[in-house]
């Protein structure tokens, strides 16, 4: 398997932030990856990384105005909020009947998976000036060998179960005031007396019943009354008499899930049609090459309408730069997703067009979300909410034939920014420590990040980060198109010395990416 190579580019500070408006409180460390393992890149995310292109970074939590802590749901046990199930019926009416009502409190106020990779970081997008043939290592010296550690890389999983009960109100109807036969005079006993029209329900009369209620007991009356019949005629075994009365019970509702809304078979007179291509990002993929300028086109009109972006800052260069270069390798594994491992489009076409554009990776553990680009013609469509929740689905559907991959990462939470807080609806969901690395239900962040922007979620005070850098000469570097490590190019190495700028490399990447990967050094 391909090593990745990577090229550390050190801490940028003093940056303009887009969210809290800072004109120099950004302060985040970045590489540029030439080529990078699915695994790699699996392990770099769940220690705070992101990509933009090729160009992955992490911000300096303590340190930077906005710190963004990596949120990943948990998509097996997702369950819909109501808001989420008004979107997707909306999208329902819509293909059906055409119906294009809008509805104000359903718009987020941003696209879903807008991230901090675009602007701030197209500087760092450009290739560096060596040549392929230096990055391609050519021996690997054995001076000093080092000898790779398996490792678990699997987090401990915690499954968080949150149940959102819906308790409808109580109904009550008002009666008229007609005397009840029987009833004792008023000097005689003490009543509630009758209330006046309008004025609330008569409480001498039982509660008024909901007709689905009606309708369930007069159904299982009917179900006990024929198995009593049966039992009359035939003597059945305990076993089976209990099964039967066990049966006959009336189930709660099971709501809704994602795939009750996207799987329903449309009527054949529906006004539109959605289908949903997920494409791998490769030129010389077909259906990627013919519905490229489509999709640039698109991408295009997004930035300049959503982000008043100029033409030359959406172009074909940029598009491709930022959302279709990417440095994954392309993997298939016999256990893994049909679609293999790698970068995709998710494109969604109506009546054969192309309207949005979801951009992800898929990774050994998870669907990781890049980007979102969508027609802002059809915006009254929640289309941000709507991917997201596709996603959310597709990642399911994905679990079935590949165990392992069970979340949906949604890139950063920004808790001291209110309009991204959004990605916290999706439930359950996880934040990452950014001092131990570990996942901690959001409920329990909540109240940390009310106090302070910058919190340690894990509360067991000795807790380190298991991952961290534990030996600095097992650092794995590309040197003049040789693989060693590092212990052996320091003593090689002519000129002043860069043991700080990689310590700070490996300390941000990890003991078993450092090992992995290759840090190119000219």
């Amino acid at each position: 398997m391909p090593a990745a190579v990577v090229e550390y580019k050190g801490w940028k500070e003093g940056r303009g932030c887009g969210y809290c408006g800072s004109e120099r409180g950004k302060v985040s460390a970045g590489m540029w990856a030439h080529s990078m393992t699915v695994q790699d890149y699996q392990d770099l995310i769940d220690r705070g990384w992101r990509r933009s292109g090729k160009y992955v970074y992490k911000p300096i939590m303590n340190q930077t105005c906005c710190p963004q802590y990596t949120i990943r749901c948990q998509a097996l046990h997702f369950q819909a909020s109501k808001s989420h199930k008004k979107v997707l019926k909306k999208m329902l009416k819509f293909l059906s009947k055409g119906d294009v009502s809008k509805v104000a409190s359903e718009e987020e106020p941003m696209d879903s998976h807008i991230e901090d990779a675009v602007a701030c970081d197209f500087p760092y997008k450009s290739e560096s000036q060596v040549s392929q043939s230096e990055l391609t290592p050519l021996g690997v010296d054995h001076t000093e060998s080092v000898q790779n550690e398996d490792k678990d890389s699997g987090e401990t999983k915690e499954e968080v179960n949150v149940q959102k009960v819906e308790s409808d109100s109580l109904q009550t109807c008002a009666a008229k005031d007609t005397p009840v036969p029987g009833e004792p005079s008023h000097s005689a006993k003490v009543v509630h007396a009758p209330p006046k029209p309008g004025k609330g329900a008569d409480l001498s009369k039982p509660l008024c019943r909901k007709a689905k209620d009606i309708r369930k007991e007069r159904k299982l009356q009917k179900l006990l009354q024929n198995q009593k019949c049966t039992l009359e005629g035939s003597q059945l075994p305990g076993g089976d008499q209990a099964f039967l009365l066990q049966n006959s019970k009336p189930k709660t509702n099971q709501p809704k899930t994602i795939e009750d809304f996207v799987l329903v078979s449309l009527p054949d007179d529906a006004r539109h049609k959605l289908e949903v291509r997920l494409v791998p990002v490769s030129f010389e993929d077909p259906q990627f090459k013919s519905s490229f300028n489509q999709s640039a086109t698109l991408f295009a009109k997004y930035q300049m309408s959503v982000h008043k972006d100029t033409p030359s800052d959406c172009g074909e260069n940029e598009f491709t730069r930022f959302l279709c270069d990417s440095p994954l390798e392309a993997e298939h594994a016999p256990n893994g997703p049909e679609c293999g491992y790698g970068s995709f489009h998710q494109q969604y076409w109506l009546d054969g067009k192309i309207i949005a554009v979801g951009v992800i990776d898929i990774l050994p553990y998870c669907v990781s979300s890049v980007y979102l680009y969508y027609d802002p013609d059809f915006s009254f469509l929640s289309l941000g909410v709507y991917s997201a929740l596709r996603e959310i689905a597709f990642t399911r559907q994905l679990h079935e034939k590949a165990p392992d991959l069970c979340f949906y990462y949604m890139g950063f939470y920004i808790h001291s920014c209110p309009k991204m807080r959004y990605k916290g609806q999706y439930r359950p969901s996880d934040l990452l420590c950014p001092e131990t690395y570990v996942w901690t239900p959001i409920e329990q962040c909540l109240p940390l990040l009310e106090n302070s922007k910058y919190s340690r979620f894990n509360q067991d005070g000795k807790a380190v980060d298991e991952g961290r850098l534990k030996e600095l000469g097992r650092v794995r570097v590309l040197h003049k198109r040789t693989v060693m490590p590092y212990s052996v190019y320091k003593k090689r190495r002519k000129g002043p010395s860069d043991e700080a700028n990689v310590q700070q490399y490996a300390s941000l990447v990890g003991q078993t990416c450092s090992e992995r990967m290759l840090l190119f050094r000219s």
